[in-house]
């Protein structure tokens, strides 16, 4: 059994604590909204996850320090807007060598870092890991399986993690691939955006699949360019996340995307869905990253125009349609 402290009691943090709790591990969870940790321990059972009971003995506080002091494992599972702030509070508290293992996705926009290095600047002392894949908190809390992947920078530690969380409906990979793994699962979010738009504006599955499918050729060719391995961008964390997030209701990004091709502005769509939607935010910061490393994002490219430039999705659909003629693999005639 392991001391397990959850940094973050939305949905994503709520539906491990269950998953974790139901491998035999002590769990805390914290929030710094005392509203949200009030809501937990009068119901254990979080609004966003209904139906999905956390145990009586999981405890619940907005006491940081509480939930970090002498723990084996911090889980991060706070959304990427409020990384670095959270990070800064949890530096003074966290003890050196503290395995910390992100849950969320997302790029920062004015630094263009990934979570995982917003941790390691803000909380140097600790060892760092990521988790990624198709996962949404919705099915996981419910105990359905699914596959995801744990990346860090030393074997042994993504082992460790692997152990605690891997179960019968929850199965764990390992991976070095750290950066790879966050921008599969960080510029996954834009294109569910598109994928969203698409859906909104009455365009069928032919439509989806070609998003799809030009949509990790995007990222994989940004995420290469960085230094990601292109096995990850055709695996669990990068296909894998971009074909749940493109095709679920459960998608907070498929949900505003469908709001947005219904005529909604990105402000509105963002109130309606009435949770943090990822891609948003990384929309921006991967248009900055595709300009710094020359790379064509054609696709993420109009997401930004919709989003931020007042352009009409049926305009951002024609101009992809009628980019000039490519062929789709590097190959030539001879």
């Amino acid at each position: 059994m392991a001391k397990i402290g959850i940094i973050g009691a939305g949905s994503w943090g709520s539906a491990l604590a269950v998953l974790l709790h139901n491998n035999g591990h002590e769990i805390c969870v914290w929030s710094k909204l005392a509203d949200e940790i009030e809501m937990l321990k009068a119901n254990h059972e979080h609004r966003a996850l209904p139906g999905v009971k956390l145990a009586e003995d999981i405890v619940f506080t907005v006491d940081l320090e509480e939930a970090v002091k002498d723990q084996d494992l911090l889980v991060m599972a706070v959304a990427s807007p409020y990384t670095r702030q959270t990070a800064k509070l949890l530096r003074p508290v966290v003890p050196q060598d503290q395995i910390i293992v992100n849950v969320a996705k997302g790029i920062e926009e004015h630094t263009l870092m990934t979570l995982s290095e917003i941790l390691e600047q803000e909380v140097p002392q600790a060892q760092v890991a990521v988790m990624s894949g198709p996962s949404h908190a919705e099915e996981v809390g419910r105990g359905l399986p699914t596959t995801i992947v744990v990346g860090a920078r030393k074997k042994e530690i993504a082992e460790y993690i692997q152990n605690i969380f891997m179960s019968e409906v929850f199965r764990v990979y390992i991976s070095p691939d750290v950066l790879g793994m966050e921008l599969g699962g960080s510029l996954k979010n834009v294109v569910a955006l598109a994928a969203g738009i698409a859906d909104g504006l009455g365009y069928g599955d032919n439509t989806k699949a070609a998003l799809i499918t030009r949509g990790i050729t995007e990222i994989a060719r940004l995420g290469t360019a960085m230094g990601g391995k292109f096995e990850t961008f055709c695996g669990l964390t990068g296909i894998g996340d971009l074909i749940v997030t493109c095709a679920s209701m459960h998608s907070r990004n498929r949900r505003a995307g469908i709001l947005i091709g219904k005529g909604y502005s990105m402000e509105d769509a963002m109130k309606e869905v009435n949770m943090v939607v990822e891609g948003v935010y990384s929309a921006k910061a991967a248009m900055a990253l595709a300009e710094k490393y020359g790379v064509a994002l054609p696709i993420i490219e109009q997401v930004n125009e919709v989003l931020f430039h007042g352009k009409s999705p049926e305009a951002a659909v024609k101009e992809l349609m009628l980019r000039d003629r490519k062929t789709e693999i590097s190959q030539v005639w001879e």
